[in-house]
């Protein structure tokens, strides 16, 4: 059979076409379950007194890509903890990007928010780091440090205290 597109192009309808488009439709659905799969995560939010981290666990969509993971733990990190823990990062802020070089090093960038909305102090400024830090190197192999970046820039340090110019590896002594 002959199919003329409204382009003008003449399309033969061949039965190996047909499977070759059967072959696509499994492909692609495929590709959309392997992205549906969920992955138990940690993520790491304050204590009630700011005094260290707590692990949260919940399932977030997995993806083999690190920073398409990242990203997804970042906006779960951004949304708050589900009961319990308090919020590391200022209601309102958003992640603009993340990316990830080839020697594992995770650029993280979230809006002037993150930098102007934040209660400040030097325990609270580490909370707010580590929460970050560790959930993302914690949670994916192919992250081993994190550059933090504010509005595309880096930034001198987030409320005052700690030096943000270099990538920040975890810290298992924040977590409890």
């Amino acid at each position: 059979m002959t199919v003329i597109c409204t382009s003008g192009l003449v399309v033969f309808n061949t039965p190996e076409r047909a499977a070759a488009l059967d072959q696509l439709d499994q492909n692609t659905q495929i590709d959309l379950t392997r992205h549906s799969d969920t992955a138990a995560v940690h993520l790491y939010f304050s204590d009630k007194e700011n005094s260290y981290l707590t692990a949260e666990g919940q399932n977030l969509a997995r993806s083999n890509n690190p920073a398409e993971f990242g990203q997804t733990i970042i906006e779960a990190l951004i949304q708050g903890p589900r009961e319990g823990l308090m919020r590391t990062i200022p209601a309102g802020t958003i992640l603009r990007a993340l990316y990830v070089t080839s020697d594992g090093i995770a650029y993280v960038d979230l809006t002037l928010t993150l930098k102007d909305a934040h209660p400040g102090g030097i325990q609270t400024e580490l909370m707010t780091i580590y929460s970050i830090v560790n959930s993302l190197i914690l949670n994916i192999s192919g992250i081993n440090a994190v550059k933090i970046l504010i509005n595309g820039r880096e930034s001198m340090t987030l409320a005052g205290h700690v030096d943000l110019r270099f990538p920040f590896k975890a810290n298992m002594l924040l977590i409890r």
